[in-house]
């Protein structure tokens, strides 16, 4: 489908969202030709304040859709209220859940049970959420209905074959363009087959997909994947009452293993603080000289905090502190202080518990004295934009020495500030846009992205978060 019929499709929809979303995205809402909000950030003094980032986008996808699959009221409490979360919402109404959000910011899922989804009347507008599409074909996938997935240009431009390739194994039958990519049309099986799928990557969005499908199979439904990726899945299905599996395989890879055609039962959670959203304010109190700040209810699960176990590495002044477990997630609270950073070598089994944050573990690097070498970025090719080269490109403006060999990025660093001063194309990608933002502040001269719409995908209050904690970023003209 032309670009410019994917991005009609989407207004339609978008402009269905509850009142309540209206408010939420309308200061910076996803791109379009005429809808670019141009940034800049320049040099800022310290970082001083406590501050709590938005909840999980990962746990706030996954815990509308189980509660929706659920039987009885879900309420969700903290959750991130993004557009990517808010697309997923809407298109759980459209498949006949009952989703509300309270004055008190907590949302209620009245849920329809395991095979209980419904066919939706229209087109399911993903915006710009990886996450919330290959979830919900998995969902669907289960189900005996038709479902017609899109998105906005970024989404309509990424792979979606790595998904519908197994489910198309458990009976799904899908009509996809070149490649896998929306728009799409997924009609569930009738009488779902249980499966064991060894997937070629580490992806924490393939798996839950086979999952969700395994759900309405009989019997277990097994995904091994050749590293361990994130366990939000394994943790909500456990939340809500299904049987699940998760063991090393000989190779060091993992096998989880979903019992089907389970009751799941409504449970009330609290979403941790996103750990990727919190790597942006970190961050920037590490390379801003005399910052201290600390960071709330932060999420600290092992398959999600490789960023801060790399920023410790580099020699980064970060302690966890009240360290407990909230809806079977550990969560702490942050507190940094700046200081000099070295470079490090990044193996590549550390990817998956990190693979969101190497914008900004780039723009670190960037500060830092010393070679970072950071192994096994691929995956990096297939996120929002192809973010290797995104880096490499807005590195290399602002004055960075960057060399890409493979799936390797080695940023080399002087222990100096690196001059900025360059406009950088954000390529529709929240996380490409606030990691320059970021390095904006620290360096030189000011750094311009050409939009920064796309942020409110994950972080709606990114800039007066950043700014009431000293930063310095004003919306910009080109």
């Amino acid at each position: 489908m032309p670009r410019r019929l994917c991005q009609k499709q989407n207004r339609k929809m978008r402009a269905s969202l509850l009142p309540a979303a209206r408010v939420l995205v309308k200061t910076y809402p996803l791109m379009s030709s005429s809808s670019a909000t141009p940034l800049s950030s320049g040099t800022a003094g310290p970082l001083r304040g406590e501050c709590r980032v938005p909840g999980d986008k990962s746990i706030s996808h996954r815990a509308l859709i189980f509660g929706a699959l659920a039987v009885g009221r879900t309420r969700v409490s903290g959750l991130l209220e993004g557009e990517d979360v808010l697309c997923t919402a809407e298109a759980l109404r459209a498949l006949g859940a009952t989703l509300t959000r309270g004055s008190d910011g907590v949302w209620t899922v009245s849920g329809v049970g395991v095979g209980g989804l419904q066919e939706p009347g229209g087109m399911l507008d993903m915006g710009n959420s990886g996450t919330g599409a290959r979830l919900l074909m998995g969902a669907v996938a289960g189900h005996n209905i038709t479902a017609f997935f899109t998105g906005d240009a970024s989404l309509c431009k990424r792979p979606m074959a790595r998904v519908t390739e197994p489910l198309s194994r458990m009976g799904a039958r899908v009509v996809a363009r070149q490649g896998g990519r929306l728009p799409l049309a997924l009609t569930g099986a009738a009488d779902p087959l249980p499966i064991t799928y060894e997937s070629p990557v580490a992806s924490a969005q393939v798996k839950s997909a086979i999952l969700l499908a395994g759900l309405s199979a009989p019997g277990q439904t097994t995904v091994i994947e050749p590293l361990h990726s994130r366990d939000h899945t394994e943790n909500l299905l456990r939340h809500f009452g299904a049987t699940v599996t998760s063991e090393a395989t000989e190779t060091g890879g993992r096998r989880i293993t979903v019992t089907g055609q389970p009751e799941l039962i409504a449970a009330d959670l609290i979403v941790p603080g996103d750990p990727s959203s919190a790597a942006f304010p970190a961050v920037a109190a590490l390379l801003l000289p005399g910052s201290a700040i600390e960071i709330a209810g932060v999420g600290i699960n092992p398959l999600r905090a490789g960023l801060f176990e790399t920023l410790t590495e580099m020699g980064a002044a970060i302690e966890f502190k009240n360290t407990r477990i909230e809806g079977g997630e550990t969560v702490a609270d942050l507190s940094i202080k700046s200081g000099p950073l070295k470079g490090v070598t990044v193996p590549a089994e550390r990817a998956p518990s990190m693979i969101d944050e190497y914008p900004i573990l780039a723009v670190a690097a960037a500060f830092a004295e010393g070679k970072t070498v950071m192994h096994g970025l691929s995956e990096l090719r297939v996120k929002e934009s192809d973010r290797l080269a995104a880096i490499a490109t807005g590195l290399e403006a602002c004055g960075a020495k960057v060399t890409i060999e493979g799936d390797t990025l080695i940023v080399e660093g002087t222990g100096a500030r690196p001059k900025g001063g360059a406009k950088v194309a954000a390529l529709l990608d929240h996380r490409i846009a606030m990691s320059f933002l970021v390095l904006g502040m620290a360096a030189e001269r000011p750094v311009t992205i050409d939009d920064g719409a796309t942020i409110a995908t994950s972080f709606p209050d990114f800039v007066p978060l950043m700014n009431r904690l000293g930063g310095a970023i004003t919306e910009a003209a080109l």
